[in-house]
């Protein structure tokens, strides 16, 4: 009864669960058969609307950056061309900004050249040196600041330049200046005071040669 009991529990323990002679699971017998794609993965895939609306919003956004290009590229242009205006405005106004003072301060000048050029023959030599000196350093000094003397004296007439007060029978040309009155002068290149002067006319009131009429063929003979 005791070995029927032992031989009994002999044969229980040597069943092995993980013998191939074991029950095998259907599952387990291919399991690629089983591999099939899900319900989610075949949600996220685009669709082709998606995929159109995509490249149209692609578009969209490469218009608007072009666009906002250009605008940067005009705006700075603008700024640009602003900064060389402003720069310009503030050389002019340096150069320009005392233009009523250099015109005042010419009329000082006009002034000491006449006392020099009315002074008695028994003024005192020292004084008319004097004066001679100052006029000249302050001519030195408006130079410097870009004021000039027009030439004038048998010059052609400009009237951007010159302001004729009379006419004068002279040997010159027709409208070459004889004399000048009151000097010009510029400041860096812009008329500051146009030169009064005397333009020369036909001396003598000559008036032009004219040409001899040519015998008409026709009433000859």
């Amino acid at each position: 009864m005791i070995e029927s009991t032992e031989t009994k529990f002999g044969m229980t323990n040597n069943i092995n669960p993980s013998s191939p002679s074991g029950p095998k699971s259907k599952n387990n017998e291919n399991p690629e058969e089983n591999l099939e794609p899900s319900s989610q993965d075949a949600q996220t895939s685009p669709s082709h609307v998606e995929v159109e609306e995509l490249k149209k919003r692609i578009q969209e956004l490469e218009t608007q950056g072009k666009e906002k290009d250009s605008k940067y590229v005009y705006l700075y242009s603008e700024f640009e061309n602003f900064k060389k205006r402003g720069i310009k405005e503030r050389a002019d106004l340096i150069k320009f900004g005392w233009e009523t003072v250099a015109r005042d301060l010419l009329q000082v000048v006009d002034n000491l050249e006449r006392a020099l050029e009315h002074a008695p023959t028994h003024t005192d030599r020292s004084l008319i040196e004097g004066l001679t000196l100052v006029l000249n350093q302050f001519k030195s000094t408006l130079q410097k600041q870009g004021v000039q003397h027009i030439e004038s004296v048998k010059k052609d007439f400009d009237p951007n330049l010159h302001e004729a007060v009379g006419q004068e029978a002279s040997e010159l040309p027709t409208g070459t200046i004889v004399k000048e009155h009151s000097r010009g002068y510029t400041l860096h290149g812009r008329l500051l005071r146009p030169s009064r002067v005397v333009v020369s006319m036909n001396h003598s009131g000559d008036s032009p040669k004219q040409t001899p009429a040519t015998p008409n063929p026709s009433k000859t003979g």
